[in-house]
């Protein structure tokens, strides 16, 4: 599931930009299927870059690819959906320049695959993992090992990312599970194709609880924090990026400007820790 939300992004300072982009090639490849524009249609003399990127990066990356085509003047096309679906993707041969993953399990998969340049890999930012509900619930739960998650549900069911597969839902598995209360749940889940969905289940009342990312909590006013997981519950939730093998000349120049203080204050803006943070 994907849908797109249209934010007010902060200007940068020019000279940051600038200090953080190298010039951008022009070399061109045709973007990937499905794969949709940023800021409008690219000039003819300037091939968009494609970027693969997780649910949960949707806010942040349209506002970061409008910034990058100010700066330089080369537009980003994003493609967001479950990380796990987009390596599969990007394992059946679509065409594609950078990967920007939620989770380091998948990254290792594709660099096994050598179908990113390892090389370039970086881990951009990190996130927290929250419990959530409907807005107007009265839901309260102190997250801690043996907390009564399966009776705040009641008759209903928990929504999370599908944790077989999705990195949400891996990481809502192993908190749950290092808390002691997994078998509670196992059997009430609701398993979402991702976690932008996982967070709609709850948004429309179809679910009392799930678990997302902070991050997902903070742009949907139609749910509220119930708790935050603790960090040492679950592994640390991390987003790292790579160059794709095969990618236009260029796509280094994005993931360093990711990795800059410019874009590294409009993730912390919305929500998003530095990689230093656990």
């Amino acid at each position: 599931m994907r849908r797109r939300l249209t934010i007010r992004s902060a200007p940068f300072a020019v000279a940051a930009l600038l200090a953080a982009v190298a010039a951008p090639s022009t070399a061109g490849s045709a973007p990937a299927p499905g794969a949709r524009a940023s800021a409008g249609s690219p000039p003819a003399a300037v091939a968009p870059l494609t970027v693969y990127a997780a649910a949960s990066l949707t806010n942040v990356l349209d506002e970061l690819g409008a910034e990058y085509r100010r700066a330089t003047g080369r537009p980003v096309r994003f493609s967001y959906a479950a990380t796990s679906v987009l390596a599969k993707q990007l394992e059946a041969g679509a065409r594609v320049d950078v990967f920007f993953s939620a989770d380091r399990e998948w990254m290792d998969w594709l660099q096994q695959r050598r179908l990113i340049e390892a090389a370039t890999r970086a881990d951009v930012v990190g996130n927290r993992l929250v419990l959530v509900a409907p807005a107007d619930s009265r839901v309260q739960l102190a997250i801690a090992p043996g907390f009564a998650i399966g009776r705040a549900l009641g008759d209903g069911r928990l929504a999370t990312a599908d944790p077989d597969t999705v990195p949400a839902g891996r990481y809502a598995r192993a908190a749950l599970t290092k808390l002691g209360v997994w078998a509670q749940v196992e059997s009430r889940l609701v398993r979402a194709e991702n976690v932008r969905a996982a967070l709609a289940f709850v948004g429309r009342g179809e679910v009392p609880l799930g678990i997302v990312y902070a991050t997902d909590a903070k742009i949907d006013p139609k749910v509220r924090i119930v708790g935050t997981f603790p960090p040492d519950s679950h592994p640390p939730v991390t987003y790292p990026a790579a160059v794709v093998a095969g990618a236009q000349p260029g796509a280094a120049d994005f993931l360093r400007f990711l990795r800059g203080a410019g874009a590294q204050a409009v993730f912390a803006r919305h929500g998003f820790l530095p990689t230093t943070v656990r």
